[in-house]
């Protein structure tokens, strides 16, 4: 039998889907002990039983938003090792830089959702950082730091982990950032890629043109 995630994709104008994908925006920017139920049901202009009998409980419904995201994430993660194969770590890093910040600035939630559970995180709460060393290990594999998730050295898991808040913090903090840079949302997606290949590429590469693919 389908899960609810799966009903929900496959017909995206339903109820079931119309309330995940509020879910998304609500766990996103108040994350999961700031948001309730009735404010789903309310920005889905729907009745709460509504919610509760496509969704069940609040944490049901969180849960599925997080392995929504998650496996977007992972998603993006196989493009990525598509089209960076076989190139060196600079130009891995660059496609790696454009493909990600492209997908969190259309999915905000994802930014949002992983730096609130860096600070709010409670025992009960699915969060989506438990993929969090996954995520790391494939990002590592996909720029040459490492052949499997069994070999990656602390150190390659520290640059990977630079490179990902990097993003995250300039993603999630658009709304704060972008009045001080005054540019319009386009333009402020490519300051952000730029700046992060600047300094991020001469930082893995150590400077070098080429881009060479090995971690110290």
């Amino acid at each position: 039998m389908p899960s609810p995630l799966e009903k929900a994709r496959k017909n995206p104008t339903s109820n079931k889907a119309r309330i995940l994908a509020a879910a998304r925006r609500l766990f996103g920017e108040y994350g999961f002990q700031g948001t309730t139920t009735r404010m789903i049901a309310k920005a889905v202009g729907i009745d709460i039983s509504t919610l509760y009998y496509h969704w069940g409980k609040k944490a049901d419904l969180y849960e599925a938003v997080i392995t929504d995201l998650n496996e977007g994430i992972e998603a993006q993660f196989k493009i990525i090792e598509r089209q960076a194969s076989g190139r060196g770590l600079a130009d891995r890093l660059e496609i790696a830089i454009d493909i990600m910040c492209d997908y969190l600035l259309d999915t905000p939630e994802a930014s949002n959702l992983l730096l609130l559970g860096y600070f709010s995180k409670s025992k009960t709460e699915v969060s989506l950082d438990e993929k969090l060393a996954g995520h790391i290990a494939k990002i590592a594999i996909a720029m040459g730091l490492a052949t499997d998730k069994q070999h990656i050295t602390p150190q390659a898991k520290a640059r990977i982990m630079t490179l990902w808040n990097a993003m995250l913090n300039l993603i999630s903090g658009e709304s704060f950032f972008r009045p001080i840079l005054v540019v319009d949302p386009a333009a402020y997606l490519d300051v952000v890629k730029e700046t992060l290949k600047f300094f991020l590429i001469p930082a893995f590469t150590g400077g070098s043109a080429d881009g060479g693919s090995e971690a110290d």
